[in-house]
């Protein structure tokens, strides 16, 4: 890497980062200068511990960093123990990462493994996703996937990141999302769990007439497709699943025998065991 005299590259200094007793100068993309402890970087980077030893290091030259100052002040906080600014974007996490990595800093980079499931984060789980598997935190990985569970992954604004992904992490988020959406069907199929409508020969439980279970196959067809759009499942029996056309229908459907007319379906009981299917579900990969 070049370096260069500090006394022939006028510059402002970082007020944090200007004590007289730091060896080494990092000069930023903008034009900021960054005194810091050789002993530090040496230390906590493997990117530093090789370039020291191989160059050694003189004292008054500057080592130019074509990072903002931005990136680079945070990573020197971590490095050397200071307080950290809270995150602003997911951009700045990811410039921070890329840095981390090229410095070879494990330390930061565990700082941001134990931050990686902040609020802001948490907002874009799939980009999320991509970046913990970029390390192969399984741990996290795991959780992450959980928090992708309300993405629909087919959507083209999610082509980039799913781009990002290896094929063994691609593949698992993928039989995740497909695996709950396909046990939910056979959930939603069994005559155990929904005797009324799923039953070969379905009765009126009031008079005996033979059942017309059309609307609860209509229903289950549109829970179907919820699932495969959001595989969550948190859309189902809430408000907005009250608004169905299917969904209303099911819950009016009447005996059409005269003189009965009893309700083909309970619906407090059916949504209580359609959210115990959506419970039994997998939820990490």
């Amino acid at each position: 890497m070049r370096t260069t005299k500090l006394e022939d590259t006028p510059g402002r200094f970082h007020p944090i980062f200007n004590s007289s007793d730091a060896d080494i100068v990092l000069h930023s993309r903008e034009g900021t200068y960054y005194r810091v402890s050789s002993c530090t970087l040496r230390n906590t980077t493997g990117f530093f511990r090789q370039l020291i030893s191989q160059n050694g290091n003189e004292r008054g030259e500057h080592i130019p960093i074509d990072e903002t100052d931005s990136t680079l002040e945070r990573v020197l906080r971590m490095t050397c123990g200071l307080e950290t600014p809270q995150w602003k974007s997911f951009d700045e996490l990811e410039d921070t990462v890329t840095l981390i990595e090229k410095w070879d800093a494990a330390g930061p980079l565990s700082v941001i493994r134990s931050a990686i499931f902040a609020p802001l984060f948490l907002t874009d789980p799939l980009r999320l996703y991509a970046l913990v598997t970029r390390f192969g935190w399984e741990e996290e990985i795991k959780l992450a996937s959980t928090y992708t569970l309300p993405v629909n992954l087919y959507d083209d604004q999610h082509q980039k990141y799913l781009e990002k992904l290896s094929s063994r992490y691609l593949l698992s988020l993928l039989r995740l999302h497909k695996k709950r959406r396909d046990e939910f069907k056979k959930l939603i199929d069994s005559e155990e769990i929904f005797s009324a409508g799923n039953a070969v020969h379905a009765n009126c439980m009031g008079c005996g007439e033979d059942a017309d279970n059309h609307t609860w196959r209509e229903l289950k067809a549109r829970m179907f497709v919820e699932m495969d759009r959001r595989p969550l499942g948190d859309t189902l029996c809430g408000l907005d699943m009250e608004e169905w056309p299917e969904a209303i229908a099911c819950w009016e459907a009447r005996c059409t025998k005269e003189g009965c007319g009893r309700l083909n379906y309970s619906k407090i009981a059916t949504l209580r065991d359609v959210m115990d299917c959506v419970g039994r579900l997998p939820f990490t990969i």
